[in-house]
């Protein structure tokens, strides 16, 4: 009789046991969850640093064009696009025509899409709209927007991981 009552008694988990791997699974629970949310954070700073990179660079690129004389300017325009959009649209080149003349050699696109902020969860905004810009005209320290994107920043009002707001990078 005392084997049997011992047997029935091994079958299961006692209570203890049940609160202490409760307890065990709560506690790495709670290390994974911040672990997660700053490696999504990294991951997110990772993608503005791209994004920033490739308007930048398109800015640079209309820039050049302009400067070049492969795009029209006006008398006293900077030279940088008037808004991010003309960097997605098919600019017409000045003086280039080959033999053929087909349309493809006298369009330039500088940038095939234009990035969103990663840190603007609103799918509704467009991707020019997600970004604050800043005029040639206007100065380093007071950025405002202008008759042109002479740079661009995140309009997140968050802190990055190394403490710098995400608007000044």
């Amino acid at each position: 009789m005392i084997a049997l009552s011992h047997r029935a008694a091994s079958r299961g988990f006692t209570f203890i046991e049940l609160v202490i791997t409760l307890a065990l699974v709560g506690l790495l629970s709670m290390m994974a969850v911040p672990l997660y949310e700053m490696t999504a954070t990294r991951m997110r700073e990772s993608e503005l640093r791209q994004a920033l990179r490739t308007i930048r660079s398109g800015i640079d690129a209309y820039k050049a064009a302009t400067d070049s004389g492969s795009l029209a300017r006006e008398a006293g325009d900077s030279g940088y696009p008037p808004t991010l959009e003309k960097l997605t649209e098919p600019l017409e080149l000045q003086g280039k025509r080959d033999l053929s003349g087909s349309i493809a050699s006298q369009r330039m696109v500088i940038l095939r899409q234009l990035p969103r902020d990663p840190f603007n969860t609103d799918p509704e905004v467009p991707a020019a709209m997600t970004w604050n810009t800043r005029a040639y005209a206007s100065r380093a320290n007071d950025p405002q927007p202008g008759d042109d994107v002479f740079d661009v920043s995140s309009k997140s009002s968050r802190l990055g991981l190394d403490g710098t707001p995400y608007a000044s990078w």
